[in-house]
Parts: C-alpha cells; sequence; structure tokens
C-alpha cells in the first residue's frame, strides 16, 4: 500500500533527547513554583493544580505542598498530565521570550519539509502534550516547521506501546494504517504501531547517518535520509 501519510515521534528522533531533559525540563522546574504562585488564582491554572492533587489522592494539599508533588514528579520523570499542561504554559513564555528554541535535527527538518511539499501528511506523536509538539516545531532553530504538520497527537490517544493507540490516530487521521509510516527511536512504540499495521521505521541517532540495517524486519537507520530512500518518499 503507497504510503500517503507519516508520523513521527519527537525525543530522540527528530529532537535530540539532550534538548528535552537538559534544557526543557530544567527551564520549567526552575519556574514552576514562581509561575504556580503568580497565578494560582487564574481558573485555568486553578483547574490544572485542583486536577494534580486529585490525580495524586491528595485534595487537601495547600499550594505549596501541590507544587512540591509537582516538582517531585519532574524528577521522577513522570509524564503526568498536570505537569504537562503546566510546563507547557511555562514553556511558551520561554519561546516567545526567545530564551528557548526548538532543537531539530537538520536531516528531520529537511526530510519534513520535502514530503510537505511532496503532498504526504504529516502529524506528530509524542508523550509531550500537543501544546509542547507545537512549541518545538513553531519555535525551532530550523524556522516555523509547525505549519508543516496536519495534527499533533499526545497520550491522551493512549499508550505510546500499545497497538490500539496508533490504531486510534489512523482512524482520527482517515488513513488506512498500511498508509502511515510511524518512525521512532523507542524499539517498543515501532513494534506496537507494526502490530496496529503502519509502516515503521526505527530511527537510532547512535548510527551513522546514512548508516541502516534490518532487524527482525524493520528497518533501522540513522537519520531521515535511509528512511527517505528505503521507502521511496523522494518520490512519493
Amino acid at each position: 500500500m503507497h504510503i500517503r501519510a507519516i508520523l513521527t515521534d519527537i525525543e530522540g528522533t527528530t529532537t535530540p533527547i539532550a534538548f528535552v531533559h537538559e534544557a526543557l525540563f530544567p527551564y520549567a522546574r526552575a519556574r514552576l513554583a514562581e509561575f504556580c504562585k503568580r497565578h494560582a488564582g487564574e481558573p485555568r491554572i486553578a483547574a490544572v493544580l485542583r486536577e494534580a492533587r486529585e490525580l495524586a489522592g491528595k485534595r487537601d494539599l495547600d499550594l505549596d505542598g501541590t507544587i512540591a508533588l509537582l516538582i517531585g514528579w519532574i524528577d521522577e520523570d513522570r509524564k503526568a498530565g498536570p505537569l504537562k499542561t503546566l510546563q507547557g504554559f511555562i514553556w511558551r513564555k520561554g519561546y516567545e521570550d526567545g530564551v528557548l528554541k526548538g532543537q531539530v535535527y537538520a536531516d528531520a527538518a529537511a526530510s519534513l519539509a520535502r514530503w510537505h511539499a511532496l503532498g504526504l501528511k504529516l502529524f506528530v506523536y509524542s508523550s509531550g502534550s500537543e501544546e509542547a509538539q507545537k512549541l518545538i516545531f513553531g519555535h525551532s532553530d530550523k524556522g516555523d516547521l509547525a505549519p508543516l504538520f496536519s495534527g499533533f497527537f499526545d497520550t491522551r490517544v493512549g499508550a505510546k506501546v500499545e497497538a490500539a493507540s496508533y490504531e486510534a490516530i489512523a482512524k482520527a487521521t482517515g488513513f488506512a494504517p498500511g498508509e502511515m509510516l510511524f518512525l521512532s527511536d523507542h524499539a517498543g512504540e515501532v513494534e506496537a504501531a507494526k502490530s496496529a499495521g503502519l509502516r515503521v521505521a526505527r530511527i537510532d541517532r547512535a548510527l551513522a547517518p546514512e548508516a541502516s540495517a534490518e532487524e527482525a524486519g524493520i528497518l533501522v537507520a540513522g537519520s531521515f535520509g535511509p528512511v527517505e530512500r528505503a521507502f521511496g518518499l523522494a518520490q512519493a
């Protein structure tokens, strides 16, 4: 079946893992307490803080306790919805002020632009919130890449290692699973997408950029270039 859409992960695939863990997370952690105290009276922030307490089963926590809870989640690298929402608010300010700039691998940016120009539909599926995804690509070091994408998905659609999540994304986008190619650095995610019927390739940035191999019937490539050639996407 001809590939008509690309679904890509972010961390380790289009964007260095170090940017997320060494730039984004510390930036939000350092500003979370001040942000919560300054905006706790606003309805949308109050709702997120309440959601965090409910998720933790600690509805009686005061503001300082809730902040401590959230910071603990950051340190645990917990993928909690309320935390992701607050991080998104904090990161937006950083991006808008020019303090943060999303890092995107040059090969990924070039391939995504080519695929978009050829009429392929591009989508993102990441554990980061949809807001965070749009910020990384919209304020990237390769320019505003957000308009290249037709949709963004986060773990509200389901866990990234469950085939049902990819089935749901295919249904939401209107493409048959076999018409979609999923790219990720995570073997478990790739296996789940393959189980759902998607075409798949695993990106391994530890390989040389032009290197590629096949492992258990799955293409493993050092960059987007070998993927583009293997699936004939330059002439899609």
